[in-house]
């Protein structure tokens, strides 16, 4: 699995505030000592060296296979806290008349950073939306289509984005990155481009920073299964990316459409996946994985657990097999997903956006195997097409509706922003 969290010591050496300080130690049997930081140094000149070359000659996107992270854990091990209890809300609408809200993040000050598929970046501040945007980006969208802007990630002083613009050989992403000043995003930096856009179709677009400080990414393979097949491609993947947009890397692939991301405490990847919907003959097998470093999980090998007609050819013939899916006649259309808990002392549950299935459904995942879902149950209806879902800092949970992405029946004030608080 990827496990992903800080530097064992807490801190990068490239970090102002985690230079070592240097205290006088009593010297004793000097020449053992120096032999010993003469075998050290040259160990990690060797290994710098060779990560160095590394990187110089990886031009190709072929996946990482390093082995995860496997420092102390991010928050309370999963034995002190109590089991996962009821969750019960009560739930209010804190952003009204959007258009096709795709992804919420927040900032430190507790404003909340949500993008609208148009190409607008809303911000709501002390409980109310501000009416100018953030930003107003160019994009590429069309009706009924899922292509536009699509994620954020808030990381101050930086604004991440995931978007699709009109290039040369047609829909294109992007990732990029905007400074945040004040309430407005400025000066654009492009960090990851030329991904592959459909027609209309799998565009991807979740972003999430980890707690290893990286920026993590889903892309879709733009209705073209061929391009989540090739492990080389930027289409199929969960990705991701330094800061600053260097050391770009496929984290996993074999993916058809997936569109939620989420870390546990632990600092564990999960993944949601859209199924088939008549391609390759097949329907629903919608599905959320645990990641794992360059592991392959299937599409188009594989619908969920389902093998499809797609030939195996340089494929691997194992893939990695979903923690829960769907069936092969049910459909949740998954998207943003979060861990959640009511409380700090109880164990949080994955809880998921989905579209087609117009609900929140919650995973309860086994303390003691991150790969086995012990049960799962709907635990909000009646919102319409649900899009993401994202624990906030003031303990409550918000879920963006998606009604009025030409797929969904508008209500009253939709698109909403809704807040939900435990009882």
């Amino acid at each position: 699995m990827l496990a992903v969290t800080p530097e064992a010591s807490g801190c990068s050496q490239r970090h102002p505030k985690c230079e070592r300080s240097l205290s006088a130690r009593p010297v004793v049997a000097f020449a053992p000592v120096l032999r010993r930081i003469l075998a050290v140094s040259l160990a990690v000149v060797t290994l710098v060296a060779c990560s160095t070359a590394a990187r110089q000659q990886g031009t190709g996107l072929r996946p990482s296979k390093s082995p995860p992270i496997t420092q102390p854990g991010l928050s309370p091990t999963p034995s002190t806290l109590k089991p996962a209890g009821p969750l019960q809300f009560n739930q209010q609408s804190v952003a009204q008349e959007l258009v096709a809200p795709w992804a919420i993040d927040f900032a430190k000050d507790g404003s909340a950073w949500l993008t609208e598929r148009p190409g607008r970046v809303r911000v709501i501040r002390n409980g109310r939306l501000l009416t100018d945007p953030a930003v107003t980006i160019s994009v590429a969208t069309a009706n009924g289509c899922e292509d536009g802007l699509l994620g954020i990630a808030v990381g101050e002083p930086y604004a991440y984005v995931y978007y699709t613009y009109s290039g040369s050989g047609g829909n294109t992403n992007r990732v990029s990155r905007f400074s945040i000043s004040g309430d407005k995003l400025v000066s654009e930096q492009v960090l990851v481009d030329g991904i592959p856009g459909g027609t209309c179709y799998h565009f991807g677009g979740r972003l999430k920073l980890g707690p290893d400080g990286s920026l993590y990414f889903t892309t879709g393979e733009g209705f073209v299964a061929s391009r989540a097949a090739d492990p080389n491609s930027l289409s199929g993947k969960v990705m991701r990316v330094h800061v600053d947009g260097s050391g770009r890397e496929v984290v996993a692939w074999g993916f058809r459409n997936p569109q939620g991301l989420a870390f546990d405490s632990m600092g564990r990847l999960y993944v949601s996946n859209n199924g088939p919907t008549g391609d390759l003959g097949l329907c629903c097998n919608d599905e959320v994985d645990l990641v794992q470093r360059g592991g392959f999980y299937g599409w188009p090998e594989w619908a969920a657990s389902t093998r499809t007609s797609y030939p195996q050819g340089s494929l691997p013939a194992a893939r990695i097999p979903p923690v829960a899916e769907s069936g092969r006649s049910t459909a949740w259309a998954p998207s943003g997903m979060t861990f959640y808990a009511p409380s700090r002392d109880e164990m949080p549950t994955l809880l998921l956006a989905e579209l087609k299935g117009e609900a929140l459904r919650r995973l309860v995942i086994d303390p003691a195997d991150p790969a086995k879902v012990t049960s799962q149950e709907i635990v909000l209806q009646g919102q319409g097409r649900l899009r993401d879902a994202v624990a906030g800092p003031d303990g409550c949970l918000y879920l963006l509706t998606s009604n009025r992405d030409s797929r969904g029946t508008p209500r009253p004030g939709d698109d909403q922003v809704l807040k939900l608080c435990p009882r």
